[in-house]
């Protein structure tokens, strides 16, 4: 097998405040292959859209890279310069954002923002940027391209601003992007266009994709694999069927749990009771014990690791210690 694309090392990021020290990352480690699609997915406030952004070099301050690495193509990108960082997103790593209206100035073209985003990374001059830009429009499914490109992002509804978004994360056809939540303010027809469009364009260029979102019928229809984070750790990761199907942490049974299914006719949802603990307040041992209808004693004094538990990989004392599994 080839060497990853990205690598994840132990990330560790913190939020300095006046009462302490939050630790929002906790020990992340995850690889993702040339053209490979991961998804993750966990409860809001889990810690993915973090993990996105300490990737392409954009944490909110105070927040900060504490501990671990990140390599792009086996080269460290987590201590580079701002201006360093600054070429390398865009050029090697592009980013889709839930809100296309943050990503778009309002006061220029469409086609001013692709054109500007393609010559600061690619050696063309404007008549050959703006043939690019037309063509990524194009590419993305957007009609009359040759006209829709001199128009304004309030000129476009919402699944075309985010297809002009998506365009814009392509313009320097970029190995890696970051996509957080690119579906969440769409309605469902949309919704499957954009996936659609994702998949087939990333997949034609070989990119690879880390999909942030909390919706598990996204990551069903779009991912090669998945990560399941809680509070700031990766709980679980694996083959998407197989996570989906059979997954192994009792927080991930408890997601796929609260999925409708058209097959069942139950008529409650299985829930998770409780909810996810506050960066300040984090349990000790493993983070999801208080909630967790199998933990045991060990769950709640040390913090269990990532490992084999057939076709994925679970942090569960539960596989260390199956005897202890509840029918």
């Amino acid at each position: 097998m080839t060497s990853p694309l990205l690598q994840v090392k132990h990330l560790r990021v913190e939020f300095p405040t006046r009462h302490g020290t939050l630790l929002a990352l906790d020990d992340v480690s995850f690889e993702i292959q040339a053209g490979e699609i991961l998804g993750v997915v966990g409860e809001s406030g889990a810690g993915k859209s973090l993990t996105g952004a300490a990737i392409i070099g954009l944490l909110e301050p105070p927040g900060r890279i504490a501990g671990g690495e990140i390599l792009l193509e086996g080269e460290r990108i987590d201590r580079l310069p701002h201006e360093a960082m600054r070429r390398i997103r865009g050029r090697r790593i592009g980013a889709i954002f839930q809100d296309p209206l943050t990503s778009l100035n309002p006061l220029y073209t469409v086609g001013r923002q692709l054109i500007e985003t393609i010559q600061t990374h690619l050696p063309m001059n404007h008549a050959q940027a703006r043939q690019r830009a037309i063509q990524l429009l194009r590419d993305t499914g957007i009609p009359a391209a040759e006209a829709r490109i001199d128009h304004y992002p309030h000129q476009f509804s919402g699944g075309m601003r985010q297809r002009v978004v998506i365009a814009l994360a392509l313009a320097a056809e970029p190995q890696l992007i970051v996509a957080d939540e690119p579906t969440t303010a769409l309605d469902v027809s949309i919704q499957a266009q954009i996936i659609s469009l994702l998949k087939r364009l990333c997949k034609e260029k070989g990119a690879a994709v880390m999909l942030i979102t909390h919706d598990m019928g996204v990551i069903a229809e779009t991912c090669d694999r998945v990560a399941v984070m809680y509070a700031g750790r990766m709980v679980e990761i694996g083959p998407v069927h197989d996570v989906i199907h059979q997954p192994a942490h009792p927080y991930t049974v408890g997601l796929m749990g609260s999925i409708p299914s058209i097959e069942d006719d139950r008529e409650r949802l299985s829930q998770i009771e409780g909810s996810m603990p506050r960066l300040n307040a984090i349990p000790p041992g493993c983070a999801f014990h208080p909630r967790c209808p199998q933990a045991f004693e060990r769950c709640r004094r040390e913090r269990p690791e990532l490992a084999d538990t057939g076709r994925t990989r679970a942090a569960c004392w539960l596989h260390v210690e199956p005897q202890r599994r509840v029918a």
